[in-house]
């Protein structure tokens, strides 16, 4: 979800700069309401499920793309899949070009032996060299958001009207190694939800992170979990509204980020200097784990491999310095 949302602020400073240009993503159907709204942006929803599934599938998703009169394909995924459909286009003589995803320097990064620790180049700026090799030149400085989102009767029923600074919090990852300790996220948001003028929204999916997110609701009335009560185009209206969002290393942070809003972001295995960090988000928005006591830090790109005595590294982020960082956004 993270690597569709970083796209957004890329595809959107490229029709700006080129109005001219007439763009098909393509991508699953759940990701459509990411591009809603953006000029001269249309969708195109695979179906791996049935129409588009293995290699002939493929080769009917090139069939269909072809009617569409490509000029050049941008693959930004450039997995097994994407590389199929754009050399079905490259042997048709169409312009293509692909993200370099910099696996050499990430894995040089998260080393346990001979780390290298320094930056790797963002995702964002490696999806503008994409374009920039099919003759499309992307600035960045100055981007241009959504509109902040008129909320539906519908929705406000559950979210009230705002008369409060909005925090959002997403306190939940794919991996464990990403998750802050819901024993300490708790006291984040008991801290939080003091302040009378504050309301806070928790997100999440599933039956078991709705039941952990009503456990860290504790009976708060300025506190409101909205898992399982919105559609996700709803979902992106309400983040929309944030002032700040608070989240893992993880899609709900790329959300945030590509509407224009504030977001704070913990880490623990993974790491900003990976290219993950959320776009147009300062360094310091960061919060990572203590290095000095974990030196073998980052050990992993997506949070998906266990280090012997690396299991409570987000521990080492202290409350108080999340909610302090809280307080510093809201009053600035």
């Amino acid at each position: 979800m993270g690597d569709v949302a970083m796209i957004v602020p890329v595809l959107r400073a490229l029709i700006q700069q080129y109005p001219n240009l007439k763009i098909t993503v393509v991508s699953r159907p759940f990701f459509k309401p990411f591009f809603d709204g953006i000029p001269n942006v249309n969708f195109f929803a695979v179906d791996l499920q049935k129409r588009h599934k293995g290699f002939f599938g493929l080769l009917r998703l090139y069939s269909d793309l072809k009617k569409l009169e490509i000029d050049a394909v941008a693959d930004l995924h450039n997995v097994l899949r994407s590389k199929v459909v754009r050399t079905l286009f490259a042997l048709s003589g169409k312009k293509v070009a692909f993200t370099d995803k910099g696996r050499a320097e990430k894995k040089a990064l998260t080393s346990l032996t001979n780390k290298v620790f320094k930056p790797v180049k963002p995702m964002v700026e490696r999806h503008v060299e994409t374009f920039e090799k099919l003759g499309f030149s992307v600035d960045l400085a100055n981007p241009q958001f959504p509109t902040i989102a008129i909320l539906s009767n519908e929705i406000l029923k559950i979210t009230g009207n705002k008369t409060q600074n909005w925090v959002g919090i997403a306190p939940f990852a794919q991996y464990q190694s990403k998750v802050y300790p819901l024993d300490l996220m708790q006291k984040v948001i008991d801290e939080l939800a003091k302040n009378t003028s504050i309301k806070i929204f928790l997100f999440g999916g599933g039956n078991e992170e709705i039941q952990k997110l009503n456990q860290l609701q504790n009976n708060h009335s300025n506190v409101i979990v909205l898992a399982g009560k919105l559609k996700f185009n709803q979902e992106l209206e309400v983040i929309s509204n944030l002032d700040v969002m608070l989240s893992m290393d993880s899609g709900n942070s790329h959300i945030a980020a590509m509407l224009g809003v504030k977001v704070i972001t913990l880490w623990g295995a993974t790491h900003p200097f990976a290219g993950f960090s959320p776009f147009n988000q300062p360094l310091e928005n960061c919060i990572t784990a203590d290095r000095e006591k974990y030196p073998l830090l980052p050990t992993s790109i997506y949070g998906n491999k266990k280090v012997d005595g690396y299991d409570d590294v987000m521990r080492s982020i202290s409350v108080e310095s999340i909610v302090k960082k809280i307080y510093f956004i809201l009053n600035h």
